[in-house]
């Protein structure tokens, strides 16, 4: 038997996962939370945009992680030998950038930025520099409107190089300081590998072709003469950055004897190059061309893939079409949702106060009601919108309450509204033909919240199926080891074969009820009004709305 490792890095955890190569299934698995901050989260009370991690949580936590993993795989699997482990994988949130010193050690390691907010990881869902976001898609759209197409025409404040440029703003002591900045997707491969020099560090193309404006066509990085129109000290920062991206069939680096020890593995196994969580997630779910894979967590991303070969058009408002970002081979097609999970638990665990319980109880009073009954209409903005009008600066909305309103009916329609905002990015990804065949969806809620599926099954009159493991973005991640471990060592030699073997959708199927579909129209037709009226898209008339949802509440 031969093992590989996912270490999955979420918002507030990391989780490694231990499986069999042979398809045998997953074997063990841990989840360690990170220690610091709320939630593993560090905020500001003046500045709700602000979220940020620390580096040395997540060092700290993949090892508590993995000494478990590896003592409950003793205890399940009699078998089991760590020595037989051939290769570890790594995925991350993103856009998370990291300021680094020469020695690619994270400034928030020292004493001297250790409680410095501008020192630490820059977590994806950083608003902070909604501002710069803006002026890069109006300069990009003035200078390198080329830029802008392959990342939906608006450059957003989630991502690399709006963050690096307000940290030069807002905290010029700390840019000042920093030799360089890695993705932490890049950085905790690199740590493992025990590379020393952040030049050394082998990027990701899926970072750095879907939030760092990389690509092969224009020679990388953005040029310096564009980057100087931004701050001149960003055009200095990129000969200090990288000129190559590699896809994951390339090998990050290799196990070092330090960390070797303190995991209790063999050194010298591969490292694989490290992804985003969503798109190893895609991988873990068996993504191939027209396939959408949807994983929902407290923010949701959709990926597809489309054959190299062929001609891919620039989709406006997402997050990019980038050759190799998921599979090699490919482009890789990002969109999503900046609020999903954590919509719901902003209202049952923020506003209602409850706890895992009231989960249930809404979700089954939730399940209840018929479409259109309660009469509401949401925005699920409460996180900005991501894909497609790419605009962090929105905010949430419930439309159509009255004093009969239920913490139920409430929930629903926040559910509902996320389905809504999915229905908006199927539609425009569809418009631009990007083909979508069928629907695999992964994740806890996807796994846990049938009334939720069905929801998304309404909505969109699609199919939705689930992910058979319930820790795609981790089997992603141990799949890409497995494969750059490779066939002589108890792998694979090229994604296809190892997806064909190691992944699969579980037996139930949520397949659109044609009448709930047909009141669900209606409501969407609502939703597109009020999108496009808050959105910014278009002048609309929002007077009709209130009633109109009265009439289907009252079956008119």
């Amino acid at each position: 038997m031969k093992f590989s490792i996912g270490l999955d890095f979420g918002t507030n955890s990391v989780r490694c996962l231990i499986v069999r190569t042979d398809g045998q299934g997953e074997v063990s698995s841990a989840v360690v939370n990170y220690p610091s901050g709320d939630q593993g989260i560090l905020l500001s009370p003046s500045d709700h945009h602000l979220a940020r991690q620390k580096p040395a949580d997540y060092m700290s936590s993949l090892e508590k992680a993995t000494v478990e993993a590896i003592a409950v795989a003793r205890k399940v699997l009699p078998d089991f030998d760590p020595a037989n482990v051939i290769g570890i994988g790594v995925d991350t949130t993103g856009s998370s950038p990291l300021p680094v010193d020469e020695k690619n050690q994270a400034l928030a390691e020292y004493p001297k930025w250790k409680d410095n907010l501008a020192a630490q990881c820059w977590l994806w869902k950083d608003h902070t520099s909604y501002e710069e976001a803006a002026r890069i898609t109006e300069i990009a759209g003035k200078e390198r409107p080329q830029y802008l197409a392959k990342c939906g025409n608006t450059y957003s404040s989630e991502w690399w190089w709006s963050k690096i440029w307000h940290c030069l703003n807002v905290a010029p002591e700390v840019f000042d300081a920093a030799y360089s900045w890695v993705e932490i997707a890049d950085w905790i491969p690199s740590q493992l590998a025990g590379i020393a020099d952040p030049k050394a560090v082998k990027r990701g193309v899926c970072a750095a072709g879907h939030k760092a404006f990389f690509a092969e066509e224009w020679g990388g990085l953005p040029d310096k003469e564009f980057l100087a129109l931004l701050d001149p000290k960003l055009a200095d920062l990129r000969d200090r950055m990288y000129s190559k991206a590699y896809d994951a069939f390339e090998v990050a680096g290799s196990l070092s004897e330090n960390w070797a020890e303190r995991l209790g593995l063999a050194a010298g196994i591969p490292i694989a190059i490290g992804e985003f969580d969503v798109h190893y997630g895609a991988i873990g779910c068996g993504v191939e061309e027209g396939t959408l894979v949807k994983v929902i967590g407290t923010s949701t991303c959709d990926c597809a893939v489309v054959k190299a070969s062929g001609e891919v058009p620039d989709v406006p408002g997402i997050c990019g079409i980038v050759r190799g970002s998921i599979l090699p081979g490919y482009f890789g097609v990002e969109a999503g949702q900046s609020a999903v999970g954590d919509l719901f638990k902003w209202w049952v665990e923020g506003v209602c106060k409850g706890d895992d319980a009231l989960h249930v109880s809404l979700t089954e009073e939730a399940a209840k009601l018929a479409p259109g009954q309660s009469g509401l209409l949401a925005l699920d903005w409460n996180n900005g919108n991501r894909t497609v009008l790419v605009d962090q600066r929105l905010t949430g909305l419930v439309l159509g309450q009255t004093l009969h309103t239920s913490r139920a009916e409430i929930y629903r329609a926040l559910i509902e509204a996320t389905a809504f905002g999915a229905r908006m990015i199927l539609e425009r990804i569809s418009e631009y033909g990007i083909p979508v065949e069928r629907i695999v969806c992964a994740g806890g809620i996807a796994e846990k919240n049938a009334m939720l599926m069905q929801i998304y099954a309404d909505i969109t009159g699609r199919e939705m199926l689930v992910s058979a493991s319930s820790q795609s973005c981790a089997l992603g991640a141990a799949i890409g080891a497995a494969v750059v471990a490779g066939e002589d060592k108890g792998g694979y030699a090229d994604f296809e074969s190892a997806q064909k073997v190691m992944t699969g959708v579980k037996p139930e199927r949520y397949l659109p009820d044609a009448e709930r579909h047909a009141t669900y129209n209606r409501l969407f037709d609502l939703y597109k009004i009020v999108h496009d009226g808050f959105g910014g898209v278009a002048v609309v008339d929002l007077a009709p709305v209130m009633k109109e949802l009265l009439n289907i509440k009252e079956g008119k």
